[in-house]
Protein backbone atom coordinates (compact mmCIF):
# COMPACT_ATOMS: atom_id res chain seq x y z
CA UNK A 1 0.00 0.00 0.00
CA UNK A 2 2.69 2.23 0.72
CA UNK A 3 3.98 2.11 -3.22
CA UNK A 4 0.19 3.58 -4.01
CA UNK A 5 0.26 6.29 -1.61
CA UNK A 6 3.78 7.53 -2.75
CA UNK A 7 2.78 7.24 -6.26
CA UNK A 8 -0.50 8.97 -5.86
CA UNK A 9 1.40 12.08 -3.42
CA UNK A 10 3.65 12.36 -6.40
CA UNK A 11 0.98 12.47 -8.60
CA UNK A 12 -0.39 15.06 -6.67
CA UNK A 13 2.27 17.14 -6.54
CA UNK A 14 2.46 16.54 -10.41
CA UNK A 15 -0.74 17.78 -10.46
CA UNK A 16 -0.60 20.76 -8.75
CA UNK A 17 2.50 21.67 -10.45
CA UNK A 18 0.41 21.14 -13.52
CA UNK A 19 -2.62 23.16 -12.46
CA UNK A 20 -0.12 26.28 -11.88
CA UNK A 21 1.09 26.07 -15.22
CA UNK A 22 -2.52 26.24 -16.42
CA UNK A 23 -3.40 29.08 -14.45
CA UNK A 24 -0.59 31.15 -15.79
CA UNK A 25 -2.20 30.20 -19.12
CA UNK A 26 -5.62 31.54 -17.81
CA UNK A 27 -6.98 27.83 -18.30
CA UNK A 28 -8.83 27.72 -15.06
CA UNK A 29 -12.07 25.50 -15.34
CA UNK A 30 -9.84 22.60 -16.24
CA UNK A 31 -7.10 23.72 -14.59
CA UNK A 32 -9.22 23.49 -11.29
CA UNK A 33 -10.93 20.10 -12.15
CA UNK A 34 -7.82 18.37 -12.76
CA UNK A 35 -6.93 19.61 -9.28
CA UNK A 36 -9.62 18.02 -7.68
CA UNK A 37 -9.45 14.91 -9.18
CA UNK A 38 -5.46 14.56 -9.24
CA UNK A 39 -5.19 15.17 -5.74
CA UNK A 40 -8.14 12.98 -4.40
CA UNK A 41 -6.91 10.32 -5.53
CA UNK A 42 -4.48 10.12 -3.09
CA UNK A 43 -6.22 11.57 -0.01
CA UNK A 44 -8.79 8.64 -0.73
CA UNK A 45 -6.19 6.07 -0.94
CA UNK A 46 -4.74 7.69 2.43
CA UNK A 47 -8.31 7.39 4.06
CA UNK A 48 -8.35 3.53 2.91
CA UNK A 49 -5.42 3.01 5.04
CA UNK A 50 -7.96 3.91 8.67
CA UNK A 51 -10.71 2.19 7.23
CA UNK A 52 -13.16 1.16 9.62
CA UNK A 53 -13.66 -2.19 7.92
CA UNK A 54 -12.52 -3.95 4.75
CA UNK A 55 -15.84 -2.88 2.80
CA UNK A 56 -14.83 0.61 3.85
CA UNK A 57 -11.61 0.32 2.38
CA UNK A 58 -12.70 -1.21 -0.71
CA UNK A 59 -15.20 1.66 -0.92
CA UNK A 60 -12.33 4.21 -0.10
CA UNK A 61 -10.29 2.50 -2.94
CA UNK A 62 -13.06 2.29 -5.30
CA UNK A 63 -13.26 6.67 -4.77
CA UNK A 64 -9.45 6.83 -5.84
CA UNK A 65 -10.22 4.60 -8.69
CA UNK A 66 -12.99 6.58 -9.76
CA UNK A 67 -10.86 9.82 -9.28
CA UNK A 68 -8.14 8.54 -11.13
CA UNK A 69 -10.41 7.89 -14.06
CA UNK A 70 -11.28 11.04 -14.31
CA UNK A 71 -8.44 12.66 -14.09
CA UNK A 72 -7.31 10.75 -17.02
CA UNK A 73 -10.10 12.29 -18.86
CA UNK A 74 -9.12 15.17 -17.61
CA UNK A 75 -5.62 14.82 -18.97
CA UNK A 76 -7.23 13.63 -22.72
CA UNK A 77 -9.24 16.68 -22.84
CA UNK A 78 -5.78 18.97 -21.66
CA UNK A 79 -4.31 17.60 -24.39
CA UNK A 80 -6.75 17.45 -27.47
CA UNK A 81 -7.61 21.24 -26.61
CA UNK A 82 -3.97 22.01 -26.58
CA UNK A 83 -3.65 23.44 -23.23
CA UNK A 84 -0.50 20.87 -22.66
CA UNK A 85 1.82 19.39 -24.89
CA UNK A 86 2.62 15.54 -26.20
CA UNK A 87 5.04 15.21 -23.20
CA UNK A 88 3.05 16.79 -20.28
CA UNK A 89 0.63 14.66 -20.91
CA UNK A 90 2.55 11.62 -21.27
CA UNK A 91 3.92 12.12 -18.28
CA UNK A 92 0.85 12.58 -16.20
CA UNK A 93 -1.06 10.16 -17.98
CA UNK A 94 1.20 7.47 -17.89
CA UNK A 95 1.83 8.04 -13.94
CA UNK A 96 -2.66 7.74 -13.75
CA UNK A 97 -2.81 4.63 -15.49
CA UNK A 98 -0.12 2.95 -13.01
CA UNK A 99 -2.04 4.44 -10.26
CA UNK A 100 -5.05 3.03 -11.25
CA UNK A 101 -4.02 -0.41 -12.20
CA UNK A 102 -2.53 -0.73 -8.92
CA UNK A 103 -6.21 1.04 -7.34
CA UNK A 104 -7.68 -2.04 -9.81
CA UNK A 105 -5.14 -4.85 -8.39
CA UNK A 106 -6.07 -3.62 -4.63
CA UNK A 107 -9.64 -3.86 -5.26
CA UNK A 108 -10.00 -7.46 -6.74
CA UNK A 109 -7.45 -8.87 -3.91
CA UNK A 110 -9.74 -6.78 -1.29
CA UNK A 111 -12.62 -8.34 -2.01
CA UNK A 112 -11.26 -12.04 -2.78
CA UNK A 113 -10.06 -11.56 0.20
CA UNK A 114 -13.64 -10.26 1.92
CA UNK A 115 -15.32 -12.65 0.51
CA UNK A 116 -13.07 -15.39 1.80
CA UNK A 117 -14.02 -14.89 5.17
Amino acid sequence: MSVLRDKSYKFALDTILLSKELIEKKEYVLSRQLLRSGTSIGANIREAGSAQSKRDFIHKLSISQKECDESLYWLELLKDSYCINQQQFESMHVQANEIFKMLKSSIITARQNLNQN
